[in-house]
């Protein structure tokens, strides 16, 4: 029996809930169809529970009202697509009401917060559809009103509404056409009761990790062929996001309101929520650059993204084609180090990876493994670190495979290289691409002194931040912005067009932001680009095109 939540035990749950639906995250995407299927609702709800998931271990576990907070800042700041979006209005709604409660949480207090959650996911979509996510958490609230009436138990509760919210998501293809004929439920309904599952293990005491069984008392079924889940009626291409920040002091509500109605002219599935501190738009359009430019009115934009949804479901296709062979035509092994980076490798469709990078460089078997688990004869090998050429090189002669090692010697390099690689081109000719693009990358990497040395003739003292350019040391001191400053005036010249920035291990998103504007206004005529990396040991990682 559990009678009250304090702010240690809602940090748990939180975390929890992440871990599990970040473990069936790819179950998810099986069941990506709505509102287009673009097989990514899994990514994008596990990446905005992490994100929550992140905050909320930053905030002070001793007041719920810091977690609550934590929860609902973290989800918005971290929010991608349609479906992470709306989950961030729900815990916004959640914020809502347990961040004015005082003492701990009781069964009536989440009944309400899952109220208000509802009510804020409703108001984010300008045309709410059943049949999705919004229909499964109405059903949950609905259901844990109807329960502390007569109990306040909140375990028990949880148990009540996540039964509730199975048998409503198993009706979700009689809500929406496109699910009854892929054979699927809601992806966005599941992934909501997945989370309500995490809650409730943590509650149960249960330990999970990646060998947890999804164990949702319910047949959910992945797509049966997501070849027949055909494009041609995708009315808008570009799924477009971004957050407007240092809003304007003259810009009110009412304006926020207008440029949403603006947006409905532009595109579909339209969400700008936040509020004058912080919006967070999403909308899939065909004119994303009609739709910054709009936005420009309102404030400063950051971390654009825009995602060709037709070109994304045009891989899937040829991932489920390649899925119903024995073998694939050829494949790409990668070593990798950070779950940003291989999120990025991944998304060019890498088939194997091998963890490891500056200090864990793999071994010959490791990579040869790697080769012979790849499913396909012909094997391109990106081994991203100059330390573990000669490793990939030594399994590429031990494997009775035909492999080409192409001799990235850092990541910015294989990442180029991964960009280049076409599964719709011959081998050899993704060879000759890969090893072209690998070539054309200068890379930076920033890093701290582990002990005292020189440098042309200066000193280095341990613990100093070190600069380092083409495997030259080129900058140091004590300040990280300057001295990857004047790393990039050694890299970037007349030619460059491109400056991509990946932050790694211990570096929170406002720095990496402070330094993307250094550098936006130093390179006035070069296109920054800012990703998480998460890699060790370097906590920059900069690539210049």
């Amino acid at each position: 029996m559990v009678k009250s939540l304090n702010g240690e035990r809602l940090k748990d749950m939180v975390v929890g809930a992440a871990t599990l639906l970040d473990n069936h995250k790819e179950t998810l995407n099986a069941l990506n169809v709505f509102p287009v299927p673009d097989g990514d609702t899994g990514t994008n709800m596990s990446l905005t529970m992490i994100a929550a998931a992140k905050e909320v271990l930053a905030a002070n576990k001793a007041d719920h009202k810091d977690v609550v907070s934590a929860l609902s800042v973290g989800s918005l700041k971290g929010a991608r697509g349609n479906s992470g979006v709306i989950l961030s209005q729900i815990w916004r709604g959640f914020s809502g009401v347990l961040g004015d409660l005082d003492g701990e949480i009781g069964a009536r207090d989440i009944a309400l917060a899952m109220r208000k959650g509802t009510e804020s996911a409703y108001r984010a979509i300008m045309k709410p559809k059943e049949g999705t996510i919004l229909t499964v958490i109405r059903a949950m609230s609905d259901a844990a009103d109807a329960f502390v009436k007569e109990n306040d138990d909140i375990l028990e509760m949880i148990q009540h509404i996540l039964s509730e919210g199975e048998t409503v998501l198993k009706k979700t293809p009689d809500m929406l056409p496109v699910l009854k004929e892929a054979g699927v439920v809601d992806a966005g309904g599941a992934g909501l009761v997945i989370i309500f599952k995490g809650f409730k293990k943590v509650l149960d005491g249960e330990k999970f990790d990646e060998g947890t069984p999804l164990d949702l008392e319910m047949d959910i079924a992945p797509r049966s062929d997501m070849r027949n889940a055909e494009t041609p009626d995708l009315e808008f291409a570009f799924c477009t996001e971004f957050f407007i920040k240092d809003i304007f002091s003259h810009i009110l509500e009412r304006d926020v309101d207008a440029f949403r109605q603006k947006l409905a002219k532009l595109g579909d599935c339209v969400l700008v929520v936040g509020d004058l501190t912080l919006v967070k738009v999403h909308v899939h359009t065909n004119d994303p650059g009609i739709v910054l430019q709009t936005a420009l009115a309102l404030g400063d934009l950051s971390q654009i993204k825009i995602d060709n949804m037709r070109e994304q479901h045009r891989h899937l296709i040829v991932q489920e084609a390649e899925k119903s062979k024995d073998v694939k035509p050829m494949s790409v092994v990668s070593v990798v180090s950070g779950d940003g980076l291989k999120e990025i490798f991944m998304d060019s469709l890498i088939d194997e990876f091998v963890e490891g990078g500056q200090t864990m460089n793999p071994s010959t078997q490791d990579i040869l493994s790697a080769i012979e688990k790849a499913p396909s004869e012909n094997v391109i090998v990106l081994p991203n670190n100059k330390n573990i050429v000669l490793a990939a090189q030594q399994a590429a002669e031990l494997s009775k495979k035909n492999v080409v090692v192409v001799p990235t010697k850092t990541l910015p390099q294989g990442i180029s290289a991964a960009l280049a690689y076409n599964c719709e081109e011959d081998f050899d000719t993704n060879v000759a691409r890969m090893l072209k693009a690998q070539g054309n990358v200068k890379t930076g990497q920033v890093t701290v002194a582990v002990r005292d040395s020189g440098i042309n003739g200066g000193k280095i003292k341990q613990g100093e931040w070190i600069g380092i350019g083409e495997d030259e040391i080129v900058s140091n001191g004590s300040d990280v912005l300057k001295v990857s400053m004047r790393l990039l005036d050694k890299l970037v010249d007349e030619d460059a067009g491109v400056i991509a920035v990946y932050y790694g291990e211990g570096i929170e998103e406002d720095m990496a932001e402070e330094m993307i504007e250094a550098i936006t206004q130093k390179y006035e005529d070069c296109d920054i680009e800012l990703h998480y990396g998460g890699q060790s040991v370097y906590s920059y990682l900069f690539a210049v095109e």
